[in-house]
């Protein structure tokens, strides 16, 4: 059994899986017992096409029969089709990308490029979840995971998520010395909470105001996972930065780092660097993943989450429904979302608990309008149960 074995080998950060999983297809997983499960987690937030798709597979195939990996001394093909790609999507051609291999990495370097400023004052959002590096955690608005590692590097105050105005006074304490603003459009670990309406334009604004660094981590909110590429888009925002990992590479590790206006050149030869960032097998998928993810793509993301969030709003014990797209938060009329988990397990149905009374819902974009309907139906069973 893999879930035997898991215990008998591996380091115990993450607890005993439940069940062991050899396949997939679309939005549905088999595990070793042959059992299949219709998953509406996708690696959370990074299966963004799904299992077992061909492009991909061609793609990271034909790669690795050439290249695999070269180091960031030489230049390759597909880590500049990548970066090219991405820049397009920010719509600046003065825009720049330095490739790593996951969100936490992503945010690390956004961090490192806040310190290049000269400035010391990074203001982070509450409750946030930026990575569990020492850098991206101490970013992270929650102690509970910052404890066992304090001291932390220092440096970063919070402000509560959504409060526009609390942040400009913050920053008026000392805007000579603030480097930048972050936060995500979406907290997802938190329980899938949005931004306010209106938020991150005056956050933006506000650090044009002062010159301060504006950093939006679309780590799970990205390539297409709200209906639009970037969830910052909606309201017109233009970061300094952005991070992104998760949904880029379609479950091969990428993250991404894009600079644009004062800190485009904020790094320079020998002030950051990782050996397998930009590696031509991962840039080779998110090749795939940036040319499916097209206009057509993201109007049906958004059409399918509109369908899911309207069906999941009318389920017994369910209070409302927040997020945008295919990142929705179903809040519970009470605290048995772990409950619905396992009773998901148990009927072919994947889900995630990130607090007690909230279901995170990020399923494949690629779910099929059956996969939906089926899950939908599953769901309805367990929170009856639950009642």
């Amino acid at each position: 059994m893999l879930t035997e074995r898991w215990r008998e080998t591996l380091v115990d950060t993450y607890g005993t899986p439940p069940i062991g999983l050899v396949s997939g297809q679309g939005a549905t997983l088999t595990d070793e017992k042959g059992n299949s499960y219709i998953d509406l987690l996708a690696g959370i937030a990074v299966n963004a096409l799904g299992y077992g798709n061909e492009h991909v597979a061609q793609a990271v195939y034909h790669q690795a029969q050439n290249l695999v990996h070269t180091s960031n001394l030489f230049a390759t093909q597909p880590v500049l089709d990548a970066g090219a790609k991405l820049i397009e999507r920010v719509g600046d051609v003065n825009a720049r990308v330095f490739f790593c291999n996951s969100g936490a990495e992503a945010n690390e370097a956004a961090f490192k490029l806040a310190r290049l400023t000269g400035r010391r004052r990074i203001l982070a959002a509450k409750h946030g979840f930026h990575g569990r590096t020492m850098g991206s955690l101490a970013l992270t608005g929650q102690p509970d995971k910052q404890n066992a590692f304090r001291p932390l590097p220092g440096g970063v105050e919070f402000y509560p998520f959504g409060d526009a105005d609390y942040l400009r006074q913050l920053v008026e304490l000392n805007p000579e010395d603030t480097a930048a603003i972050i936060f995500e459009p979406i907290q997802g670990e938190t329980g899938v909470i949005p931004a306010p309406d209106g938020f991150m334009q005056k956050v933006n604004d506000l650090c044009e105001e002062y010159g301060i660094l504006l950093i939006v981590d679309e780590v799970q909110t990205g390539v297409g996972r709200t209906g639009t590429f970037f969830a910052h888009e909606i309201e017109g925002v233009r970061p300094d930065v952005i991070t992104m990992a998760k949904g880029l590479g379609a479950g091969v590790p990428i993250g991404a780092t894009i600079t644009r206006g004062r800190a485009r050149d904020l790094f320079t030869p020998g002030t950051h660097g990782t050996t397998f960032g930009g590696n031509p097998v991962a840039c080779a998928a998110a090749n795939v993943v940036l040319d499916t993810v097209d206009a057509e793509f993201l109007a049906e993301v958004t059409r399918k989450g509109d369908y899911l969030r309207q069906k999941l709003e009318n389920l017994p014990n369910v209070d409302h429904v927040r997020g945008r797209g295919l990142m929705l938060g179903v809040v519970l009329n009470a605290p048995v979302a772990k409950q619905a988990v396992r009773g998901g397990l148990e009927k072919g149905l994947i889900l995630n608990a990130p607090k007690e009374n909230v279901l995170r819902l990020t399923p494949p974009l690629i779910i099929s309008q059956h996969e939906l309907d089926t899950a939908l139906n599953t769901l309805r069973t367990i929170l009856e149960e639950l009642a």
